[in-house]
């Protein structure tokens, strides 16, 4: 075996999740990611606990939405809860062996789904939870790179030391909750939100994995101004690209996309809360050099910031309810953060590098 992935299944079982004796873990993995649940079983047994796996593709998930009528889709999946109910840890690893295979499913469905699926992830948000990624042909073709390639890409983001990114991650939070507001600016962008009596949380490593971010909910209707995605992301099997948003008192205005808005349109229109924001964030891992179209890497890009349409995390003391949660990242390399009057981040170097 690639001592990588023994070192990537320790670093998810004694970093990120804390796995200890006695636990029970349950794991959500594909077929192709055979090597690294293997390598998983092997450390989580070494803690003394117990793991258990749930095997899923995309092309389950795709033969799901054929056979099934508009109530079928809507039935909460209460054996998935069940289970979710009696573990203390999940991983769920993100292996597919096709990225498009939901690209022809009628949105309105997909969306109905996760309304459905709404339990199950207050349930997996509840546990000591890591969403991580064993490398795929699929995965190195969506990012235009051999399996080599993408081997060490993924290995470069993922091993790295994290106590030493949480440390710069949790004085860049501390920094952050010395203010209470945040404001991106940059090319076609001047996006402002109040974030009192909010909470920064450092993402270094906990729950993503790869990870290397600092985020939080806004004030929901203090979102004013605009900002412009440069960076192209995958939702609902589709290629949304250049999406341009517009906020006043917290909702989206004005929207546009380059490519798929009809996408992004109904993503906004899911519900009340899919039209403001539920998180912005400043991604901070350097080892991640370019976009995949895999958002578990993307939103982490050293230099960039992100949004979320939708749902806001209690951890944040977000308060925005929504069945989505749909972010989108923009490249900061000429542009500025600003909390409060501190200058966060310019044109390539956060504060603590200035």
């Amino acid at each position: 075996m690639d001592p990588r992935i023994e070192e990537h299944a320790r670093i998810v079982v004694e970093w990120s999740t804390e796995v200890k004796k006695g636990d029970l873990v349950g794991i959500r993995a594909t077929p192709d990611s055979h090597d690294f649940v293997v390598a998983l079983y092997k450390k989580i047994a070494e803690k003394g606990a117990v793991p258990i796996t749930l095997m899923s593709t995309e092309e389950m998930d795709r033969a799901f939405f054929d056979g099934a009528d508009d109530e079928t889709i809507s039935i909460a999946p209460k054996q998935f809860e069940a289970l979710l109910e009696k573990v203390d840890v999940v991983i769920a690893v993100r292996s597919p062996s096709n990225t498009k295979a939901m690209a022809s499913v009628d949105p309105k469905r997909v969306i109905q789904r996760s309304i459905a699926m709404k339990r199950v992830m207050e349930l997996y948000l509840s546990k000591r939870w890591c969403l991580t990624v064993h490398p795929t042909n699929a995965l190195a073709q969506q990012a235009d790179m051999s399996m080599d390639e993408y081997q060490n890409f993924m290995y470069d983001a993922t091993l790295l030391d994290w106590k030493e990114e949480s440390k710069l991650l949790y004085k860049m939070k501390d920094h952050l909750e010395r203010h209470k507001d945040i404001r991106f600016t940059g090319p076609e962008t001047d996006l402002y939100a109040s974030t009192e009596g909010r909470i920064w949380i450092a993402s270094d490593g906990k729950h993503n994995m790869p990870s290397g971010e600092v985020f939080t909910a806004p004030v929901e209707d203090t979102v004013e101004g605009k900002i412009y995605f440069d960076i192209p992301f995958l939702q609902q099997g589709k290629v949304i690209e250049g999406v341009r948003l517009t906020f006043e008192k917290g909702e989206v205005v004005n929207f546009s996309a380059e490519k798929a808005e009809a996408t992004l349109k109904e993503i906004i229109e899911v519900d009340e809360g899919s039209r403001r924001l539920g998180e912005m964030a400043i991604g901070t891992n350097r080892g991640i050099r370019q976009y995949t179209l895999n958002m578990l890497f993307d939103e982490k890009i050293g230099d960039t910031v992100h949004c979320a349409l939708g749902r806001a995390y209690k951890d944040n003391n977000g308060t925005n309810e929504s069945a989505v949660h749909v972010d989108m990242i923009k490249t900061m390399h000429e542009g500025e953060i600003i909390a409060g009057d501190e200058l966060i981040y310019s044109k390539g170097r956060y504060f603590y590098e200035m």
